[in-house]
C-alpha cells in the first residue's frame, strides 16, 4: 500500500498526549477501523484546538512533544489517526508500544529534538506549515511560503522495512 508521508501539519503543542486522548477508550468497542474516523482527538483538551475543526480535517502530519501515545498499549490510537490519513507524527519522543505500533501499521514516527520541534513550531507563526518526508533520505523538510528548513531523523532499517511495505503484515506477506 503506498502512503504519503508528509502534508498540512496541525499542531498539538503539549507533552504526554494519552491514547485515551487521541481515541476514547468508549469507541474501542467499535469493529471496524474506518468506525474510528469521526472521533480522533475528540477529548483531546488544548487552548484553541477543536477536533472538529478543518485544521484537523485537512492534516495529515502531527507535530508535538514528548511521549506522544503514552497510556495504553491498543493499536486503536495508530489506527485512528490511519483512517484520518495522517500518516506521519512528529514529536520529541513516543511511549515505547505506540511508537511501534505506528510502525506495525505502516505509519511513520519521526523523533526530533525539541530544540527542531520547537523550529518547526515557530515557523506556524508565519501561515499554514507543510512538510515533506524523505524516507530512503531520513529526512523531514518543514515548509511556510518560500522558507524551508530541513530536519535529519534516525529510523532502524527494520522500522524502516516496515514503513515502506505498509505494516507488519505486509511485511511478512512480501517476505514468508
Amino acid at each position: 500500500m503506498k502512503r504519503t508521508f508528509g502534508g498540512p501539519v496541525i499542531f498539538l503543542d503539549r507533552s504526554d498526549i494519552n491514547t485515551d486522548e487521541i481515541i476514547p477508550a468508549r469507541y474501542l468497542t467499535e469493529v471496524t477501523k474506518a468506525a474510528l474516523k469521526p472521533f480522533l482527538l475528540e477529548d483531546l483538551k488544548l487552548p484553541g484546538f477543536d477536533p472538529a475543526g478543518e485544521t484537523l480535517r485537512k492534516a495529515k502530519v502531527i507535530v508535538t512533544r514528548k511521549n506522544f501515545g503514552c497510556g495504553s498499549s491498543r493499536e486503536h490510537a495508530p489506527w485512528s489517526l490511519e483512517v484520518n490519513d495522517i500518516y506521519t507524527v512528529i514529536a520529541e519522543s513516543y511511549a515505547r508500544i505506540f511508537r511501534q505500533n505506528m510502525f506495525n501499521c505502516g505509519m511513520l514516527a519521526v523523533e526530533l529534538p525539541a530544540a527542531d520541534i520547537d523550529r518547526i513550531l515557530a515557523m506556524s507563526e508565519e501561515g499554514e506549515v507543510q512538510i515533506d518526508v524523505d524516507l530512503q533520505g531520513h529526512e523531514v523538510t518543514a515548509s511556510v511560503g518560500s522558507r524551508a528548513e530541513v530536519f535529519t531523523f534516525e529510523i532502524s532499517p527494520f522500522d524502516q522495512a516496515l514503513v515502506e511495505a505498509g505494516g507488519w503484515v505486509e511485511f511478512a506477506d512480501q517476505r514468508y
